[in-house]
């Protein structure tokens, strides 16, 4: 399947210049063959948080949840419809709970994959609980939000734009994934959902997780936003380094219009 990717030319500084990095090509577009048959969209931590109203706690400390609910609402329903009557194979990352285990999906994603090793941790003492209690407080979530997160956490679900459908496969966690593209034939992985600088690159199940077991890691533009802070939020540049880190260390970032596209000429 011929499409255009975005890539990131980190090349040649040039030290005529006051800042030799701006000798770099930047961002540049080329054309790549993708194996459909080889690749899936993943779909990870595409939530319905519930209205603002409801837990305004989350809110404040989570800004880009409106912005990660109008993804939902106005590029998933299209990409997961195109992707569906395409080769390409689909998948849904949890952040863990009960919410997606209740699909055939899952029951496939474990019987595939077998028990998960566990993950050997050093043990909090009195000192450190201290300290995370303090971060918390200070950092994030902040005191006066902390209920109203974890009254979230408790109702999570997936969005109902993101919904699995039939035996598509729901991960958890890394090993679950990787028995997924095991089974599948799949080497390359797109990624989208939210948030692309967070979880999409750092929890279980995530680009980090994935890339160290061989697979291509990638992403949609337009399909993913990123945790900002009061500096970057009026510009989303957060999101900005977050797509040059992926397209630097990990994959492509392709266009949605062009994946569309792309898909559209390649139905079964």
């Amino acid at each position: 399947m011929k499409i255009k990717a975005d890539c990131y030319q980190q090349f040649d500084a040039d030290y005529s210049l006051e800042v030799p990095a701006e000798g770099y090509g930047g961002w540049k577009q080329i054309d790549i063959d993708l194996s459909p048959e080889h690749t899936a969209l993943v779909v990870m931590h595409a939530w319905d948080t519930g209205a603002r109203e409801k837990f305004p706690g989350w809110y404040r400390a989570v800004e880009y949840l409106p912005r990660a609910g109008k993804i939902c609402a106005e590029v998933f329903p299209p990409l997961l419809a195109a992707v569906r009557n395409s080769e390409l194979s689909l998948f849904h990352v949890t952040g863990g709970g009960e919410y997606g285990r209740r699909y055939p999906g899952y029951e496939r994603a474990v019987q595939l994959a077998g028990p998960t090793p566990g993950i050997e941790r050093i043990e909090d003492d009195t000192s450190v609980k201290e300290l995370r209690k303090i971060k918390s407080a200070h950092s994030f979530v902040g005191s006066q939000n902390q209920a109203d997160v974890a009254a979230g956490f408790k109702n999570i679900d997936f969005a109902p734009e993101a919904c699995p459908q039939g035996d598509e496969g729901v991960a958890e966690n890394a090993h679950q994934l990787f028995a997924l593209c095991k089974d599948a034939g799949v080497n390359h992985l797109i990624y989208v959902g939210f948030a692309i600088n967070w979880c999409l690159l750092m929890s279980p199940g995530g680009m980090l997780d994935m890339c160290r077991r061989g697979l291509l890691c990638s992403t949609i533009r337009q399909a993913v936003t990123a945790v900002e802070n009061k500096e970057s939020a009026r510009t989303e540049m957060c999101k900005e380094l977050a797509l040059w880190r992926v397209a630097l260390g990990f994959g492509f970032v392709f266009d949605l219009n062009t994946v569309l596209a792309a898909l559209g000429n390649n139905i079964n």
